[in-house]
């Protein structure tokens, strides 16, 4: 390839024009087939993997974040340790369910979004501002979704101003609603948000809390086939996240599948359901 011994080596003038502070808006009026909403699909049926099942739980001090790692394809285990469960910024994360490819790529578009409206405004959204901005993206893939191609995330964080964790859930349309307690969407969120219900306390302790949705996902995976449980065999754990007023955690894997291995073994002594403390 040959050089381009013309270029002057500036940026096109549309990177130093001001602007709006959002990321987004700059590719919809410069690069707008590069947002994922606007790209052209294939006629007729579009198969793509899709991964399930995203839980969260507050807790005094915060908010933990957690996803299993098996993503489907029609009824085939596309992959058996996709990770699903990404931090947003230093204070949030999102967890995915839907069409794998495209959430993975919408998340990588929100972080951008919000670091780029940190570096234009010189302070961070609140986060109610982020969880608004992620309702806007969900909405601008509507199109795909009505073929099929649906992002549904839960969106999770610690709130400066009201000093605890908080939970949004949306829905294909970019309908956001806050969820209190604990919150659990994907193929598996009956089964989590049903096990969730019985556990769940007001003053559970961030392990407690951790424990909490291990066990959630763990009885998704009971009864939901595209929900994946904790593979001893292949160590592969469930993606735990915390986030406090310290910022986001993940969970390392022996802190995980220590979780997963003290829920598993209390389902043996107890197979036909958790009825003992979490601790």
């Amino acid at each position: 390839m040959e050089p381009n011994t013309r270029s002057t080596g500036r940026l096109p003038a549309a990177f130093l024009t001001p602007g709006s502070s959002s990321f987004i808006d700059f590719l919809a009026d410069h690069s707008p087939e590069l947002l994922p909403g606007n790209r052209k699909l294939p006629e007729g049926v579009v198969e793509a993997p899709h991964g399930t099942t995203i839980v969260a739980a507050t807790f005094p001090g915060g908010v933990v974040l957690a996803g299993d790692r098996r993503a489907t394809m029609g009824n085939m285990i596309a992959q058996r340790d996709i990770e699903k469960v990404f931090p947003a910024d230093e204070y949030s994360a999102v967890g995915i369910a839907g069409t794998a490819g495209l959430a993975v790529e919408m998340v990588k578009l929100f972080q951008l979004e919000l670091e780029h409206f940190e570096k234009v405004e010189g302070a961070t959204l609140s986060l109610e501002g982020k969880a608004n901005r992620l309702s806007t993206m969900i909405r601008g893939n509507l199109g795909m979704a009505m073929q099929g191609l649906a992002v549904v995330p839960l969106f999770a964080g610690w709130d400066e101003g009201k000093e605890k964790g908080r939970i949004f859930s949306y829905d294909v349309t970019g309908g956001r609603s806050e969820e209190h307690g604990f919150a659990a969407t994907g193929s598996g969120s009956i089964f989590a948000r049903g096990s969730m219900k019985k556990l769940y306390r007001a003053d559970l302790t961030e392990e407690q809390a951790a424990t909490l949705v291990v066990q959630a996902l763990y009885d998704a995976a009971d009864d939901d086939s595209a929900t994946g449980g904790p593979d001893m065999a292949r160590r592969i754990f469930p993606i735990v996240t915390v986030i406090t007023e310290e910022g986001f955690r993940r969970l390392s894997e022996a802190e995980s599948s220590g979780l997963a291995r003290s829920v598993t073994e209390r389902r043996l002594e107890q197979p036909d359901g958790p009825r003992a403390a979490l601790l």
